[in-house]
């Protein structure tokens, strides 16, 4: 295997590279230091309502049903006396960046959400911290975002306990009337007291209900069932009786503004976090102070998108907004300071103020953006010398303060509509500037990065032809030796020296962060490498063409250049995996001869077209069908104990077959569980505490049951199968479980082609009895070269582990959170414990595809470093690639899934080595049945 100094070195330089596209891509947008700015009018609103039901889709919310709406109430004040319109979201479709989106304006970068979802990665402005006063209802997960610190004491909120937020619950709706009712409390208590009562008397005063129970109705039982649109009436009712109840307590003064929205929609299979319309259309409504009643739809206002033809409102004026744009318009309603990071544009359309009014608050909002234009170009300045410092033409200091002058020169002279318009255009060029300076140094550091990759890719190559060419032989060494120029040798130690000091002295005196060092010195220590191995290269050129291969050599390279593209084109559609299973099944009639091979070659070409299949079905979160787990699963235990009686019919090894039999046993008790959980959730009765304790000692016992078999290879990988394919089936909704047997299965056949490559060596089942786990190959006393197989074997291996990822869904179905899986387990909220469980299911076919190598290293005697060394090269490759292919634009569907493409690719090898360790100790480690009856 790997030497610990090379397995050190791969694992600080993918770190490094790694770590490149958030400093390149994902720098957060929060700076401080800007001073707070408000409109000096007088706010129309002195309290604001902010309702967000979670989870709530637009189109669920505005069409009719039966020629009726679903939420009369919002209805009637849409056509009557408020605005309404859809509020587009964006990074991601969670709940976390949505309601930072809505509430403190800006758009989280991604490695901020990855440091919490619950607690602030960094603090930021928000309405609420800007407001006198803040009370909020709602959820534990939620609630707290806002509200950390001694700064925030004057936010108050009431939550419900996470155990609440239960996914086969009877009745999720509960949470949003837990909130109603609690509201209500709220407001007769407080005219028993005097403090409270004056507090709620004051002005710029927030009251947040967040709605939950949406969301988890859909996640339960998805967005077209009649849960789903009962607990929108439940809303909607809800909030008919919480304005009743606040324009009472406020004697109907008039003062108080109301806005409806949602944080993310949801897919028709009730998941969220992707790019879909159905995720990224809410519903935005407002009405009350401040707030342009309807208005009907002019000429060219009408909406004509295919998505809302079935609402019936296209009579009225529909006003769509960027979900960052809410947070503005809360402020300006009720008189506050902008939030300082907020990149949101205020709305005038919503507002029903005179257009001076809308001016000075527009005004109000470009100021506040361009004070993070003047912080954000300031600390580029300061991390720039002089002389290579390129400021944004369009927006320099100067024409800052000229354009702010005319704005209000134009306010002055009564020109609304003109410093409107100005203002919209002073705007949109600080968000352009914002967006310069946000990337000022991704060139430089991109180029870097760059060459650290092309680097270290070369320098992988030079130690596989120096380990295992078979070129560095004594009489090739003293021919270098030879050859080498000493001199030219010094000359370039001593130029990598010069520049390490010249990049060293420009970070030092540019103050920049500790990563910039680690990203500029990084290919020129890479290069360094393979400048002194360049001796190797040029031998095994020389060898190649004495040998005349170099022209099978070119032919090799176009045939792994389609083959990586393929893999590329993979991680965009799922069908490119079918391409590649269709051309690999060509691979064995194209290879061996029919006549001696008939069974591994057909076994293999069917094998690899059925699993085709499965990439051209829709992903498994789609569409729950427990009837295919039941068939599976019935196939299943029929392969399994057939299998049984074929590979173990003698006598001696009754014991073997009675412990799979128990083994298969289980498949059946999985098999029954996750039909009886899902006949019980769907008729509201909860996941049953008996098969939960069931469920989870099945997982438990996955990983413990396999040491009890032999360590000899046939007995140990049917042992494993059958206890891997028992935890996959209580995690399993669809046709995922038939996708394994066929995966299974075209592993199977794979190793045996393999070892009939092999040289004397036949992948028979007598002589596979006398293989046994533990008896790879000790490289250090055992010479191996490198041959074409190993590169084939590697492509083959490392296809197969993306089949494994992409076979049954993509990036946004596994990005896209759908708790169904987990049902067996769990269906209490908890995001930690169903996270480890969805990831453990991801995580069980590269534990077969491992367990497969392992068994192909022995029966072949093929060298594990070699074939690593040449994922390794393949990995990067792709990585190289998707490092230019990141987005930091667009729906979370394409940004999250250009992050997770680099992040799969440089985690690849390491992801195999760590998996690798797992599987040698699960195959070699042994329990002995004797141990317990001896006990």
């Amino acid at each position: 295997m790997f030497s610990w100094k090379l397995l050190l070195l791969g694992l600080v330089v993918h770190l490094i590279l790694f770590y490149s596209i958030f400093d390149i891509y994902f720098k957060s947008p929060i700076v401080h230091g800007m001073t707070p700015h408000s409109s000096p009018t007088s706010p129309p609103a002195k309290r604001l309502v902010l309702f967000v039901a979670d989870g709530l889709r637009a189109d669920k919310f505005y069409e009719l049903q039966d020629g009726k709406s679903r939420s009369p109430f919002i209805r009637s004040i849409m056509e009557k006396n408020g605005s309404f319109g859809i509020s587009h979201t964006r990074v991601p479709t969670e709940s976390r960046p949505g309601h930072v989106a809505i509430i403190a304006g800006f758009y989280e970068d991604v490695s901020s959400i990855a440091k919490g979802w619950k607690e602030n990665p960094v603090e930021f402005d928000s309405v609420f911290n800007e407001s006198f006063s803040t009370w909020c209802w709602g959820s534990p997960d939620i609630l707290p975002i806002f509200a950390k610190g001694d700064s925030y004491k004057h936010i108050y909120m009431t939550m419900y306990a996470e155990e609440e937020i239960d996914f086969g619950g009877t009745d999720p709706s509960r949470l949003d009337t837990y909130v109603f009712s609690s509201v209500k409390n709220f407001f007769h208590q407080a005219k028993q007291d005097p403090d409270l009562m004056k507090k709620l008397m004051s002005d710029k005063i927030v009251f947040f209900l967040h709605l939950l129970g949406i969301d988890t109705n859909g996640h339960s039982h998805h967005p077209h069932s009649k849960e789903y649109i009962e607990n929108i009436q439940i809303v909607d009712e809800g909030i008919k009786e919480m304005v009743h109840v606040i324009d009472n307590f406020y004697n109907n003064d008039g003062k108080t503004a109301y806005i409806l929205t949602s944080d993310h929609g949801m897919t028709n299979w009730g998941s969220h976090g992707a790019g879909n319309p159905h995720e990224t259309l809410t519903p935005l409504v407002a009405w009350g102070a401040g707030i342009r009643t309807a208005m009907p739809a002019g000429k060219h206002s009408g909406f004509t998108d295919n998505f809302s033809e079935d609402w019936f409102l296209s009579h009225l004026l529909r006003n769509d907004v960027e979900q960052a744009d809410i947070a503005p318009l809360m402020s300006s309603l009720i008189g506050v300071p902008f939030p300082m990071n907020s990149v949101g544009k205020l709305p005038l359309e919503y507002l029903s103020g005179d257009l001076g009014y809308k001016a000075e608050n527009l005004l109000t909002n470009a100021k506040q953006i361009l004070a993070q234009y003047t912080v954000k170009m300031m600390l580029a300045q300061n991390t720039s010398l002089s002389m290579t410092f390129k400021p944004f033409s369009e927006l320099t200091s100067s024409i800052q303060a000229e354009k702010i002058q005319h704005i209000q020169n134009l306010i002055y002279a009564g020109q609304y509509e003109e410093a409107i318009v100005e203002g919209k255009r002073l705007i949109d060029l600080s968000l352009k500037g914002l967006q310069y300076y946000q990337t000022y140094n991704r060139m430089l550091l991109g180029t870097s990065v760059f060459f650290s990759f092309v680097g270290w890719m070369f320098f992988v190559i030079c130690l596989l032809l120096q380990k295992h060419s078979g070129l560095m032989t004594t009489s090739f060494q003293m021919h270098i030796m030879n050859l080498r120029w000493w001199p030219m040798k010094n000359f370039i130690d001593i130029s990598i020296l010069v520049i390490i000091c010249v990049i060293i002295g420009f970070l030092f005196v540019t103050s920049s962060p500790l990563m910039y060092y680690m990203y500029l010195l990084l290919p020129v220590l890479m290069w360094r490498s393979v400048i002194h191995r360049k001796d190797i290269v040029f031998a095994a050129v020389k060898a190649a063409y004495e040998n005349h291969i170099l022209h099978s050599v070119g032919l090799e390279l176009i045939v792994t250049f389609i083959g990586l593209e393929i893999l590329v084109y993979s991680f965009f559609e799922r069908k490119a995996i079918a391409i590649g299973l269709i051309l690999m099944a060509l691979w064995a009639p194209l290879s061996f001869n029919w006549h001696y091979n008939k069974l591994p070659i057909l076994g293999w070409v069917i094998s690899c077209l059925a699993l085709a299949v499965f990439p051209l079905l829709p992903t498994v979160n789609k569409d729950r069908n427990y009837k295919l787990v039941v068939a599976a699963g019935v196939i299943a235990i029929f392969l399994g104990s057939y299998s049984l009686h074929k590979m173990f019919p003698r006598e001696s090894l009754m014991k073997t077959r009675k412990f799979g039999l128990f083994q298969v046993f289980l498949i059946g008790l999985a098999v029954y569980i996750v039909h009886s959980t899902a006949n019980n959730l769907a008729v509201n009765q909860g996941l049953q505490p008996i098969n939960q304790c069931i469920s989870w000692l099945l997982l438990g016992s996955t990983f413990v049951l396999p040491l009890f078999s032999s360590q000899l290879v046939i007995e140990r990988l049917h042992s494993i199968l059958l206890s891997l394919y028992t935890l996959y089936t209580l995690m399993s909704t669809s046709h995922e479980c038939l996708f394994i047997l066929s995966f299974c299965c075209s592993l199977f056949f794979w190793v045996w082609l393999e070892s009939i490559v092999t040289p004397s060596l036949h992948f028979q089942l007598d002589d596979v009895r006398t293989l046994h786990f533990g008896s790879e190959l000790q490289e250090e006393n055992n010479y191996i070269r490198i041959s074409k197989e190993d590169t084939r074997r590697a492509y083959f291996f490392i296809f197969f582990m993306y089949t494994a990822f992409f076979g049954t869904g993509n990036i946004a179905s596994i990005n896209s959170f759908d708790p169904a899986s987990v049902y067996c387990f769990l269906t209490v909220f908890h995001p930690f414990s169903m996270g480890t469980l969805l990831l453990l299911k991801v995580a069980l076919p590269f534990f077969i595809v491992i367990c497969a190598l392992d068994t192909l290293c022995i029966s072949t005697n093929t060298s594990k470093s070699i074939l690593f060394l040449n994922v390794l090269i393949i990995s990067d490759v792709m990585g190289l690639q998707f490092f230019f292919l990141v987005q930091d634009f667009g729906s979370w569907l394409e940004i999250g899934s250009s992050i997770s493409h680099y992040v799969i690719a440089m985690t690849t090898i390491i992801f195999i080595l760590l998996l690798d360790v797992i599987c040698h100790c699960f195959t070699t480690l042994h329990i002995p049945l004797t141990t317990f009856k001896t006990a």
